[in-house]
């Protein structure tokens, strides 16, 4: 098979990987890629908002299914253009994106077919979002409606804090994305991450994980677009797995070909598991990032015939297997991030970091200079390994960060600590 792969950070280096290990393959591209993933497939330079050009690469490469990547490509229509021409494309159409393109959409669905979520109010300017605010007190969470690169979410633990974060929304600071807000309920308890496989019918759960959302140990400092993250997670026990799936993700499947816009792609469900039982704080319609590194190299089966499964509605069939491993990812990221940060900077040591036992580099914001590796973003590197327990693979993905030498990088030093605090019993 001929696979087209959108997108360039360190989810798509994961599925790159995983893509190229399959039989099934036959030539593997990736627009526009990074230096990471050129080790995986051909980068090619396609301007992936201009969908005929992405049609007409296809068409001249004889493509037999383009996977999509990140969120903004599926928010813009890229399946819905692709399949009008008869070319296989893994994701969701625009109507389904929704889900995760527009807050509202996605609590006004739970509303709709009973899926346990935070209470909420939607908002088009400032003083009415202000009003409700200050009726409700906080801790509250306020939230950009559209697409804000995973930063859009401000959990406000004072009243000070949710007016700043409405201000700041209406002000612009997310454009077009902030022109609605969205004001919820804060969920007491542990977020957990939650995949399944959808194809428009029937859905199969993917394994469970836990991200890291704050910039520093400990959860600390502001959110971010994720700074490690690990699988399985020991807090997602059989019963919660079984009732995140019957209260949540497939009311939501059911809900969604209901409407008439069924859901075809990977369901990321952002679930907190509240005293009261789990509750769904958020929809994406793609692999988190950096969620994706760890399942794939947790995942047994071939990903391809899955990723087909799903465009031809026959996951009714199908089933997955998994490595009973666990796996963590720590991601390096630029001095700076979320905030400003410098590019170019020059990255060694990362031959030496992937020669330990169970790891995997996986590239986010690379670039090459000939042999040299250069940071080309905020979060650069995802260094992931594989263990017998969480612990175990904690500790070689720090071995690995250690011996890799780049003065301008950081990285969280207590990745998955709630998971090896119940391991160990500290």
């Amino acid at each position: 098979m001929n696979i087209l792969l959108l997108g360039s950070g360190g989810r798509e280096h994961a599925l790159a990987w995983k893509i190229a290990g399959s039989p099934l393959l036959t030539k593997l591209w990736c627009a526009p890629g990074n230096a990471g993933i050129a080790q995986e497939a051909e980068c090619i330079a396609l301007d992936v908002t201009n969908h005929a050009a992405v049609i007409d690469f296809c068409r001249a490469n004889k493509v037999d299914l383009v996977m999509v990547g990140p969120e903004a490509p599926l928010a813009a229509g890229i399946v819905d253009d692709l399949t009008a021409v008869g070319i296989k494309a893994f994701g969701p159409s625009k109507a389904a994106s929704q889900l995760e393109s527009s807050k509202g959409f996605t609590k006004d669905l739970c509303t709709e077919f009973g899926i346990p979520t935070g209470a909420y109010g939607r908002f088009t300017n400032a003083a009415d979002a202000l009003a409700f605010v200050r009726a409700q007190g906080a801790p509250i969470v306020v939230k950009a409606d559209g697409l804000a690169a995973g930063k859009g979410v401000v959990v406000a633990t004072t009243l000070r804090e949710a007016e700043d974060a409405v201000a700041m929304m209406f002000d612009g600071a997310f454009g077009s994305a902030g022109a609605e807000v969205v004001i919820e309920e804060f969920l007491p308890g542990r977020e957990v991450s939650f995949f399944a496989f959808s194809d428009g019918e029937t859905a199969i759960a993917l394994a469970s994980a836990q991200d890291h959302k704050r910039v520093f140990d400990r959860d600390e400092g502001p959110n971010t677009g994720g700074m490690g993250a690990y699988s399985p997670t020991p807090f997602v026990t059989p019963e919660v797995h079984a009732e995140i799936m019957e209260r949540i993700i497939l009311p939501t499947v059911a809900g969604m070909k209901a409407r008439g816009t069924p859901y075809r792609g990977v369901l990321y469900a952002g679930v907190m598991l509240t005293p009261q039982g789990p509750k769904l704080f958020e929809y994406n319609v793609r692999f988190g990032d950096p969620e994706c590194q760890v399942l794939m190299l947790r995942m047994m089966s071939d990903l391809v015939p899955a990723l087909l499964a799903v465009c031809d509605g026959q996951l009714k069939h199908f089933d997955l297997r998994w490595y009973p491993d666990a796996a963590l990812t720590v991601v390096m990221a630029a001095k700076g991030y979320p905030g400003d940060y410098a590019k170019g900077t020059g990255i060694a040591g990362l031959d030496a970091a992937s020669s330990i036992e169970g790891v995997e580099i996986f590239h986010a914001g690379t670039s090459a200079d000939g042999d040299q590796i250069l940071a080309n973003g905020g979060r650069v590197l995802n260094v992931t390994a594989m263990g017998r327990t969480v612990r175990e693979a904690q500790q070689r993905a720090y071995q690995a960060v250690d011996r890799i030498d780049w003065p301008e990088g950081f990285c969280r030093r207590d990745i998955g600590w709630q998971a090896v605090a119940r391991e160990t019993g500290a």
